[in-house]
């Protein structure tokens, strides 16, 4: 049995939970999202106000980079992921740097406000879970970055293929765009 942990990044804010997965013949039991357990060990209150399921068919399915004004506590709840994140906050000593992880279903990652999010289904298929603490907005133009900048260099483990990246995020901007540089 193990308990849950976090490992802090030099990126201010983002953190990486360990979760305590228990096994048994039946399967398994975490707990996901525990407010006082990760409270105790220095995440700050999310308040969360909406869950989000992202279901991914298939391997190489490439999602972001989306940078809402919210943080998120991203879970994988099935599957495993290549996540990227890009800080996009102007502020920060890690200004446009990019850090990357995997996530499954002992991995958690928090997100804070100002980080780009990404990420690449590396199973034959995913359901990832994220937590936010601020409702979405139909009318609202949240920034996004394109997935292949080439400033940002991000090594994706699995080359897409067509039908991978939404017409979307196929069309997101560079980062220098993005930021009006």
């Amino acid at each position: 049995m193990s308990q849950m942990g976090v490992t802090r990044s030099d990126m201010d804010g983002l953190q990486l939970v360990d979760l305590d997965l228990r096994e048994d013949a039946r399967g398994s039991f975490r707990e996901a999202f525990q407010q006082e357990k990760l409270a105790a060990l220095g995440l700050p209150p999310m308040g969360p106000v909406q869950w989000n399921i992202s279901e991914n068919v298939r391997r190489g399915v490439l999602r972001g980079i989306h940078a809402e004004p919210w943080d998120k506590y991203i879970h994988v709840i099935v599957g495993e992921v290549f996540a990227a994140i890009v800080d996009l906050r102007k502020d920060s000593a890690t200004f446009k740097q990019v850090r990357t992880f995997t996530l499954g279903r002992t991995r958690a990652l928090f997100v804070p406000r100002g980080l780009g999010n990404s990420y690449q289904v590396l199973s034959d298929g995913a359901v990832y879970g994220y937590l936010v603490n601020e409702h979405w907005r139909r009318e609202t133009n949240y920034m996004g970055i394109a997935w292949n900048d080439p400033e940002l260099n991000i090594a994706w483990p699995v080359e897409p293929r067509p039908g991978d990246i939404s017409e979307k995020d196929m069309a997101l901007p560079s980062l220098r765009q993005a930021l009006g540089e």
